[in-house]
């Protein structure tokens, strides 16, 4: 059977770990051709080691880039064209959450600019020559190819609601990344170019868990999920690959939640969980 994403060319940035890693291959498995964009390139070799050793009939490739710079993303995106003739998903998926980043008394200019400059200019920027490029994307009907395409940007459920434990920086810029992406996607909704968010809640990747070093800081946040578990980052990539693929043909300027509830929830649940979290794909 055909993936949901067959023949598909695929640019996913932050390939080399969390929700990158586990996109990277569910994409791959779904039949996409794939470029790893990672600032850590031996991570998104790692990553590109996995899809050829498990799907050797899939194109890809990893590339270092830092998509805080402008020319890196433009590159980027030249190189999947290049690679694979097209481009028809678009990951915006790379991000950092500064551990220095605090309240608007205590978060430094430094860090408000460097977060900004990564998690929105860097997605501004990842839409942007996505969007070139896909105008150009050939149809073929018989391959299930046809111009346009999808580009997904990676926010956050703290730009849906508020927290008492602060990442000014961090929470702004993902507010930016919603009210961005719903004003792109009615500027381009009829040349076939879908733009939607994803809003993961609170996910065991090791970006949260860095930042999340106590358990004092886990508890803090735990008690607030209605499932009694952090997410994982498998659980975002699945409905990353929805976004991607034409299932969800008539969704564009959506804030798409993958949160366990979190965003919805007043008072969470008693008891413990029933089931067990997905397997990760690593």
């Amino acid at each position: 059977m055909p993936g949901r994403i067959q023949n598909k060319a695929a640019l996913i940035t932050g390939a080399g770990s969390g929700i990158g890693l586990e996109s990277s291959l569910l994409f791959a498995q779904e039949g996409a051709n794939v470029l790893l964009v990672d600032i850590n390139l031996a991570a998104a070799e790692k990553t590109l080691a996995l899809i050829k050793e498990r799907f050797p009939n899939v194109k890809a490739a990893a590339i270092k880039a830092d998509v805080g710079k402008e020319e890196d993303v433009k590159g980027a995106v030249d190189k999947a064209v290049e690679l694979f003739g097209r481009l028809d998903i678009m990951f915006n998926n790379a991000g950092i959450m500064h551990p220095e980043d605090d309240n608007a008394l205590n978060t430094e200019e430094r860090i408000w600019d460097l977060t900004m400059q990564i998690n929105v200019k860097g997605v501004w920027w990842g839409c942007k020559y996505a969007i070139l490029a896909m105008r150009k994307n050939p149809t073929d009907e018989a391959l299930g190819l046809h111009t346009g395409g999808s580009i997904i940007n990676t926010a956050s459920f703290v730009a849906l609601m508020g927290a008492a434990t602060p990442q000014l920086a961090y929470t702004a810029s993902k507010g930016a990344v919603l009210a961005m992406t719903r004003e792109l996607a009615m500027v381009h909704a009829r040349e076939g170019i879908r733009l939607n968010s994803i809003c993961p809640g609170p996910l065991k990747t090791p970006l949260l868990m860095d930042f999340l070093n106590t358990q004092e800081k886990r508890d803090r946040r735990l008690v607030h999920l209605p499932m009694g578990r952090f997410g994982e980052a498998v659980e975002v990539a699945k409905g990353a690959l929805f976004l991607a693929s034409d299932d969800s043909s008539y969704m564009t300027g959506t804030d798409f939640k993958v949160d366990g509830g979190l965003s919805s929830c007043y008072v969470t649940p008693l008891g413990e969980q029933a089931l067990p979290p997905p397997p990760s794909l690593v």
